[in-house]
């Protein structure tokens, strides 16, 4: 899984990529037709000794040619640009189908149709064209997909939006780029693309509440977490419900990192994540609580059972 505007994945990457080979190969012929004509120039006219040539008060035919061939290229550049924004970007006329919020240093995904959330990690059906509204909770951040599409920015009290596509099912990286502060490096995300069936299986399946602790150590992680201030900042579906000021966790196990992308989600991970958050993201909002090995270990069952 990489990140590259030159291998496009969507109709939006692949015409944005279209835009910009169109926009070398002009420019290439500039700088050809510059280079040639600063060689000829030195070749054709250096100095040679003797008397100056006969100087030109002007020529119209030049003076006409170097004046429509530039406008003629700006207005080459100008169609094509239109072309290309007009198949990225088309209007709007209907509800958004994810609703992306970002956050000092992580990303918040709401689906409005059935009031699921999760975060870092967005799901899209394959080959259907996804309509995602992009928001701020804080200062100005910037939501891209190189392969699925253009950047957008992510502006605290409006709302942007932004159309992809994904061609083939598979995991494309995103990242935040606009520089936000102190993690801003590792504010990550990714896309999953899946077959529509499977997509509305999962889909359906985050709408749900989180699963019943089983073990005895579980149990006891659900009751600390509420005692804590972790309930004062996370959500757990049908465990606490408030405004939400942090990642909501309940179906953490079942994401593939933590931490916006910045390790791998294992129980392993998620203690040392919890143990001290700033060991793994410096700087982080995550507050260290200072838990004990009882408070760790139970937290930790809980958390990694919450599927």
């Amino acid at each position: 899984m990489h990140i590259s505007v030159f291998d496009p994945a969507s109709p939006q990457a692949a015409k944005l990529l279209w835009l910009w080979n169109a926009c070398f190969w002009i420019c290439a012929f500039i700088l050809a037709v510059v280079t040639i004509s600063i060689a000829y120039m030195l070749v054709r006219y250096r100095w040679r000794g003797g008397d100056e040539p006969a100087q030109t008060s002007g020529n119209q035919r030049l003076e006409f040619g170097w004046t429509a061939i530039p406008i003629s290229l700006v207005a080459v550049l100008f169609v094509l640009s239109v072309v290309a924004a007009r198949a990225v970007d088309r209007p709007v006329r209907r509800d958004p189908d994810i609703v992306v919020t970002g956050h000092q240093w992580w990303w918040q995904v709401n689906y409005p149709s059935n009031g699921a959330i999760t975060a870092n990690e967005i799901h899209i059906p394959v080959g259907r064209e996804t309509l995602i509204a992009v928001e701020s909770a804080d200062v100005i951040h910037d939501f891209w997909v190189p392969r699925l599409g253009r950047k957008i920015d992510a502006i605290p009290g409006r709302r942007n939006f932004i159309w992809i596509q994904a061609d083939q099912a598979g995991e494309y990286k995103g990242a935040c780029a606009e520089f936000c502060g102190a993690q801003h490096a590792w504010m990550r995300f990714r896309v999953v693309a899946q077959d529509p069936a499977d997509y509305d299986s999962w889909l359906a399946g985050q709408a749900a509440p989180a699963t019943e602790p089983e073990s005895e150590e579980a149990k006891t992680g659900r009751e600390r977490f509420r005692q804590l201030t972790c309930s004062n900042c996370h959500n757990i579906r049908g465990v606490n419900q408030q405004r939400q000021f942090a990642p909501d966790l309940t179906h953490l196990a079942g994401r593939q990192m933590l931490a916006g992308e910045r390790i791998e989600n294992t129980p392993e991970n998620l203690r040392r994540w919890l143990h001290d958050p700033d060991s793994i993201k410096p700087e982080s909002l995550m507050p260290n609580l200072h838990l004990d090995d009882n408070d760790l270990n139970a937290l930790t069952a809980y958390l990694a059972a919450l599927k």
